[in-house]
């Protein structure tokens, strides 16, 4: 049985199955995608309150939790993990969450999906990284910002710390440029690098997607042979097999619990195993992730006839990754993992 109150995207025909509900369902990829496009779950929350669109529970009220378990929700991809949650008092009707205590079930393609797996693994990733946020070389970690474009993705060629929005004035004349931190405050590193208008990174990245446009051809080998590098080191076993050890594990100590014999040394080789899958899925989880990523920058390319005219703050969003500040050039580092220099 799978709970479906409150749970956008789904309810429950005659036959207690999930089936999607098309409206709902469109709310969650709309979440799923501006997230990947770089949103806030903030900014994702007031979006959608502004928007006027209700919760799964009907509330006008949006919470950042609720986007992150929405975000986070396997059965999106149409999987179903049980037992989640366990009964400790069937008088009270208390539930608490299941620490490995019962044995949990995980279901794969129990019902239909709203969110294509490759799409949920590269979310999976995204959270990880974004909850890591960035340690800087000084030492500093800096939280993830959303604030704008090339927020966390300009770096100092020099010292390699992070660069920073400036609302510039200088002898009277407004702009908007980027700076090395270490010239903004004391990171403890010593630091020449150059001041950066904001306009003309854009215009670098324009530079950037046309050379890549204009080389297709020789960029759509590289990314061919990437493609196939990543998909010759994906093992799908291992996680297949953890299961395996763990289903034959859960019986052992559900026999030796029942006959009131020490299951302690199986129960921690049960946490050991779930650590191990872990690890196991979030590797497996990269991997999708770098193939998606790979696949897109394809899918692009091929797709893309004619060079840019202007910036384009969503292709940004969408295919770069990294963009680092030297004296007398600009390297754009695609999220398929080519660079390109551009000098400017």
């Amino acid at each position: 049985m799978v709970n479906c109150s409150r749970f956008l995207g789904y309810t429950k025909d005659e036959n207690k199955r999930l089936v999607i509900v098309p409206e709902e369902a469109e709310i969650v990829k709309r979440i799923y995608r501006e997230y990947l496009e770089g949103s806030s779950m903030d900014k994702i929350k007031k979006g959608l309150e502004a928007d006027g669109i209700l919760t799964g529970a009907g509330k006008k009220r949006w919470h950042t939790s609720t986007i992150r378990k929405i975000l986070s929700n396997e059965k999106y991809i149409g999987d179903a993990l049980l037992q989640k949650t366990y009964t400790v008092d069937f008088l009270t009707k208390k539930r608490v969450v299941n620490n490995g205590i019962v044995p949990q079930y995980y279901v794969e393609n129990n019902h239909e999906a709203i969110i294509p797996r490759e799409i949920f693994m590269q979310v999976q990733e995204e959270l990880v990284r974004r909850s890591r946020g960035h340690i800087s070389t000084s030492g500093k970690k800096r939280n993830f910002s959303s604030n704008h474009v090339f927020s966390q993705i300009i770096f100092c060629g020099e010292c390699g710390e992070i660069y920073r929005r400036v609302h510039w004035n200088n002898r009277g004349k407004k702009s908007i440029v980027w700076r090395c931190v270490s010239r903004l405050e004391n990171t403890g590193l010593t630091c020449h690098s150059r001041t950066v208008l904001e306009d003309m990174i854009g215009l670098a990245t324009v530079d950037a997607i046309n050379k890549l446009i204009g080389q297709k051809d020789g960029f759509l080998t590289i990314l061919k042979e990437n493609i196939e590098t990543v998909i010759s080191e994906t093992d799908n076993n291992i996680v297949s097999e953890i299961d395996k050890k763990l289903e034959e594990l859960q019986k052992d100590l559900l026999r030796l619990a029942n006959s009131k014999e020490d299951y302690n040394d199986i129960a921690d080789e049960i946490y050991r195993l779930r650590e191990e899958r872990h690890k196991a899925l979030a590797e497996e989880a990269g991997k999708k992730g770098s193939k998606q990523r790979l696949e897109d920058m394809e899918k692009f390319i091929n797709e893309q006839s004619i060079l840019l005219e202007e910036y384009d703050e969503q292709l940004v969003r969408r295919l770069i990754e990294k963009i680092t500040v030297y004296d007398d050039k600009l390297t754009i580092e695609f999220k398929s993992g080519i660079e390109i220099d551009i000098e400017k």
